[in-house]
């Protein structure tokens, strides 16, 4: 008996390969619209969904496969009663015996439709562009295209439903091999079927709720989306691991894996943090994570200076690190590598001689993160964040649920800095306390950043020379930075992600050294600290705005 597949996609990526292949294997095909062109302009047989209706498609397309004969195909079972009925009670469709223009005389009845081969108009891509209008929105949500796909999930048992280009060669392979979907197969099928209208659902409400623009993973993250990505395993090789990703098909962070290994869990969180701090900076910069934490952050007119300073912040932490620049990666960047060993390169761009160069290093795994427009950065911005999709929200998970907030992207516009003490802070005293504002927020709290101009760069530029967080009190940070800092820590402003309570941690950056000091303020013992740094003539500033990073 010929099988019969639906075919109504708006990614009509392969689709065409697809159809040729179910035609060689017997299958009668029944399309939509331009997918029943584009099958067509492949010398493809197809059966337009009008004549196999019977009924024009209305409302300008809105509505085309939202018919009993289709529905009723679909979700038939494979019972007596329900055959009966589709053979019986309803006016035979029309059939193609070539192309749509072909038509043969009508037989009696419905006939099953035994898979259903859709995917969705792309809602939330629409949504994140800029100035898209409410009634633009409003046209690229689905109906048909949900409907399809749910009746074809709900009827697994019997009926297969495509929503993904990925699963088409696996598809052919089976019923090549079988000639028909396994069970297990097709309840998998559905599974991810579900869980692709879930999200869409989801991403709807949240936009006409005039929340983010995009759902930023609020189903996603509560289930498995089409495209999770099973790694070799978690923080520990015991430990099982998946990478879910927001949007159905994106890869890890939004990049391409130029070299090396595929990115482990730990690497994708070292990663991300890496290139969240990068992206805080409109100079070239780069930011060395080891186990999560930045040891060494700097800026300097190029990506290969401002690697130099980051790695002189902590050499010995760095060993073993991820590396992220927010400019191009060149060959001079990794001659200044020497013989560190490094995990991971984050970068938006790579230049032939730095690849080469990178090849030679075979346990080093390469990224090139891909711009908001899916291509590598191809030249140098003044605001590299701007290039690059970044999400609205961040999610964790604690015991028994899960945890979302928005993503701290740095003071809140207009945020006023004000001079707590009697001494002001120099020109360049400000500067680098800008900087090291700035890389406090990606520290661990209790966080504390001291940084200074950097030293013997041809370019000049800003480092951080001592970085202690995620001690339980501010006094070891304080400790951890200032010993880290060594010699350098005189002359380094300081800056902490929240009040000093005491004045505990401003005798330690004297101590040390150190010139001016940049925190929130808003201690209850706030007087102590600004009396203790005048004492030891620093200049100090309050910010107004915590930073914490638990």
């Amino acid at each position: 008996m010929t099988q019969r597949a639906l075919i109504s996609v708006y990614d009509k990526s392969q689709v065409e390969m697809f159809a040729y292949a179910l035609h060689e294997l017997g299958w009668q095909l029944i399309a939509s619209g331009g997918t029943a062109r584009a099958i067509e302009a492949a010398g493809v047989p197809v059966t337009t969904v009008e004549q196999f209706t019977r009924s024009p498609e209305i409302l300008g397309g809105r509505v085309k496969t939202l018919h009993p004969a289709i529905h009723g195909g679909i979700l038939a079972r494979d019972t007596d009663q329900d055959l009966q009925e589709l053979a019986l009670v309803h006016p035979a469709p029309m059939h193609s015996g070539g192309g749509s223009g072909q038509r043969s005389e009508p037989v009696e009845g419905w006939g099953l439709i035994e898979m259903v081969v859709s995917n969705l108009y792309p809602f939330e891509q629409v949504v994140a562009r800029d100035r898209v209008s409410e009634a633009d929105a409003i046209e690229q949500i689905d109906i048909g295209g949900v409907a399809l796909t749910r009746a074809a999930a709900k009827n697994f048992e019997r009926v297969t439903i495509v929503c993904d280009p990925y699963d088409y060669d696996t598809i052919i392979a089976e019923l090549r091999a079988n000639g028909a979907t396994t069970r297990e197969t097709r309840k998998r099928l559905a599974q991810k079927a579900f869980a692709i209208t879930a999200r869409y659902d989801a991403a709807i409400a949240q936009y006409l709720d005039g929340s983010a623009q995009t759902a930023d993973g609020d189903f996603a993250l509560a289930h498995r989306t089409p495209s999770t990505v099973r790694l070799r395993y978690g923080e520990n090789p015991h430990q099982q691991a998946e990478w879910i990703p927001f949007n159905a098909g994106d890869p890890p962070l939004g990049g391409t894996l130029l070299q090396g290994k595929e990115l482990s869990y730990n690497n994708l969180l070292d990663l991300d943090a890496a290139w969240r701090a990068v992206l805080s900076f409109d100079e070239p910069t780069v930011v060395i994570v080891k186990h999560l934490s930045p040891c060494g952050i700097a800026s300097a007119v190029n990506v290969a200076d401002a690697f130099a300073a980051a790695l002189a912040s902590d050499p010995i932490s760095a060993f073993g690190g991820v590396i992220a620049a927010n400019g191009a990666i060149d060959g001079d960047t990794v001659r200044a590598f020497g013989d560190l060993f490094v995990e991971c390169i984050a970068a938006p761009q790579f230049t032939d001689d730095a690849r080469a160069r990178l090849a030679k290093r075979k346990n080093c795994r390469v990224l090139e993160i891909l711009t908001a427009d899916g291509r590598p950065q191809t030249a140098e911005v003044s605001q590299p964040s701007a290039l690059f999709r970044l999400p609205s929200h961040e999610w964790r998970s604690v015991q028994g649920g899960m945890l979302r907030q928005t993503i701290d992207r740095g003071d809140p516009l207009g945020t006023p800095w004000r001079v707590v003490t009697r001494r002001a802070p120099s020109d360049d005293e400000m500067r680098a306390l800008q900087f090291a504002w700035k890389a406090c927020q990606h520290v661990k709290s209790n966080a504390i950043v001291l940084a200074r101009p950097s030293t013997g760069l041809r370019t000049g530029g800003t480092a951080t020379v001592g970085i202690g967080g995620g001690q339980p009190n501010r006094v070891d940070s304080a400790r951890i930075a200032v010993e880290r800092a060594g010699e350098r820590a005189r002359g380094a402003v300081l800056a902490s992600d929240a009040f000093m309570p005491f004045k505990d941690t401003i005798e330690i950056a004297a101590q040390a050294g150190v010139s001016a000091i940049v925190q929130p303020g808003g201690s209850l013992r706030d007087q102590e600290s600004i009396d203790a740094a005048n004492a030891a003539d620093i200049a100090m500033l309050f910010t107004g705005v915590r930073h914490f990073r638990h």
